[in-house]
């Protein structure tokens, strides 16, 4: 599993003491590399280490708004942030935030707001920088509803919340519809991958992006893998990886 690298900027101990419980107890793989209390000593510490996976970032400090951070050094990193006061929200956003936590931060809350944050490493177009991927994520998108396909001498509509499924073989792409009907999509499962809603359609593997309700039974592979029973296809295996497992997990759940 990827250690996920997590820098915290907090001015108060008790509320860096607790969030480090939290964030261990949630995510025992991730590695927090410094807790930092001031605009000042965040971007000093920025400036002479790596760059974190991810920053959970207090609005208020003792020397201003974390606001400023940004003014000061270009993170590239997504962001969750954490405050009191809920006035800051929409400023927030305007940033490289990932989500608004509003304190005294629940265990829930900012499960929630970890595995947004794994969804938006698996799924967001990470092209350029970060920050580019995120405003990808989190701006709306005209996502694909609906193929036109050849049908005998015309065409037919086939809509995207009829498909369970997406397949290759023999080096084409398939649909496999709800009424198990197999029809021929002229686009590659990569086309796909950016043209289907990611709240609703999963990149599974090379051979497959599934539907959420395509899902009849998971198992427990070896290695930390998954092996699903997809509806309409019992006999086809579809392996979700190990490096993936816990981000299907938590796409499903949610």
């Amino acid at each position: 599993m990827k250690i996920n690298k997590i820098l915290i900027i907090e001015d108060e101990k008790p509320n860096a003491d607790r969030l480090k419980r939290l964030l261990l107890k949630l995510r025992p793989h991730m590695e927090i590399l410094s807790v930092e209390d001031s605009i000042i000593s965040a971007v000093n510490w920025l400036e002479n280490n790596v760059v974190p996976d991810i920053i959970m970032m207090d609005v208020r400090l003792a020397d201003g708004l974390s606001f400023e951070i940004f003014n000061k050094f270009d993170i590239r990193s997504p962001v969750i942030f954490t405050t009191a006061y809920d006035e800051y929200a929409v400023q927030a956003f305007k940033y490289n935030s990932i989500d608004y936590l509003l304190k005294p931060i629940e265990e829930e809350e900012l499960d929630q707001a970890l595995r947004r944050y794994e969804t938006f490493i698996e799924t967001a177009p990470f092209i350029g920088t970060a920050i580019e991927g995120l405003l990808n994520y989190m701006q709306p998108k005209n996502y694909r509803k609906r193929f036109l396909i050849p049908h005998r001498d015309g065409y037919k509509t086939v809509m995207a919340e009829d498909i369970l499924y997406f397949y290759t073989e023999f080096g084409g792409s398939k649909a496999m519809l709800t009424t198990g009907i197999v029809e021929n999509i002229p686009q590659t499962l990569e086309e796909l991958e950016k043209q289907m809603d990611p709240k609703f359609f999963f990149r599974a593997n090379r051979q497959f992006i599934i539907h959420i309700d395509s899902v009849k039974q998971i198992f427990n592979h070896f290695n930390g893998k998954l092996k699903l029973e997809l509806r309409k296809h019992p006999d086809m295996e579809v392996i979700i990886s190990r490096e993936k497992s816990s981000v299907f997990k938590s796409w499903l759940d949610y």
